[in-house]
């Protein structure tokens, strides 16, 4: 959970308490624990698809680990890689790619996974490009929250300076901003929750995938050099039966990854179809009821206005 900015906003709420008035204070309190509620409630949310697809993996869900984990009743105690860890990491992935362009060349054999190289690319791109879009919108959102925050403070000082008329119709226009506000960063976190976070977990799902065919396509390889392998020791008549033994293990290798991997991709679009129809649907449910409260708030405000003037 990326808990970075409700630290800052709690560190100003610290530094700024005395400078504050105490709606301003109260208000901003509130918008912190709306912010870490949202952020706890998507993190549970991560969380529990992980887990769950974890549990109903036909290997993973007999690990020990997997086991000691879910009946560990402490706390857990995690930390993050090291430098040394993370070069590793970086040359494994230069090596990786170097060998991934040399991989990809490899025309597939089986039309069902030369299909599905061909569109996991694809797909990885486009979820990469929404997923970025994604992120500005939410900002956007936030963005608009905070100016209509400013907004309502700025009436609500000056709705206070004097007892005319126009100062009411101040603190009323200041009430709007400050509930559309709150309608406003609802929004962003339900769209944070619904779909950034959908949009993130299928972009490393993708990768996986490519990933799997990679492995694949270098079990490929190694069968294919194996085969070329063996036909020149019998050539040669020089160690056939290491030869042999190899082959039968590079095509054992190959037969079994190819099984799981296409069962794998078969599940993988089952569930992401799922996923998707499952969340668009919750959040354009919410966005409706977010766009009818905002309505609702609108036509109040105009009609206390109109019965005062």
């Amino acid at each position: 959970p990326d808990f970075d900015a409700s630290r800052e906003k709690l560190q100003k709420l610290g530094e700024g308490e005395g400078s504050m008035t105490k709606e301003e204070f109260t208000k901003m309190k509130q918008e912190l624990e709306a912010e870490y509620l949202a952020i706890f409630k998507k993190t549970v949310a991560m969380h529990e698809v992980f887990l769950c697809r974890v549990a109903a993996h036909p290997v993973l869900r007999k690990d020990l680990n997997f086991h000691v984990f879910l009946e560990y009743n402490q706390d857990l105690s995690v930390r993050g890689k090291n430098k040394k860890e993370k070069l590793e990491d970086f040359f494994k992935n230069v090596v990786k790619s170097a060998d991934g362009v040399l991989v990809a060349g490899v025309k597939d054999v089986d039309d069902f996974f030369e299909h599905e190289k061909t569109f996991l690319l694809e797909y990885h791109n486009r979820v990469k490009d929404a997923s970025a879009k994604c992120d500005r919108m939410i900002r956007s959102h936030k963005n608009a929250a905070d100016d209509m925050n400013r907004i309502a403070s700025s009436l609500y000082t000056l709705g206070t300076q004097d007892s005319m008329d126009l100062c009411k119709f101040f603190l009323k226009v200041s009430e709007l901003f400050d509930k559309t506000r709150k309608v406003e960063a609802r929004v962003a976190a339900d769209e944070d929750l619904k779909l950034a976070d959908l949009l993130k977990y299928y972009l490393r799902e993708s990768q996986a995938a490519k990933d799997l065919l990679y492995r694949r396509s270098r079990a490929l390889v190694d069968y294919e050099n194996a085969n070329k392998g063996l036909d020149k020791a019998r050539a040669k008549n020089r160690d056939v039966l290491q030869a042999e033994t190899s082959q039968q293990l590079c095509c054992h290798k190959f037969e079994k990854i190819s099984e799981s991997a296409k069962q794998e991709l078969i599940d993988f679009k089952t569930r992401r179809v799922a996923a998707f129809r499952k969340n668009l649907v919750e959040l354009a449910e919410l966005e409706l009821k977010h766009a009818k409260g905002n309505l609702q708030l609108l036509q109040s405000c105009v009609g206390v206005l109109n019965s005062n003037t």
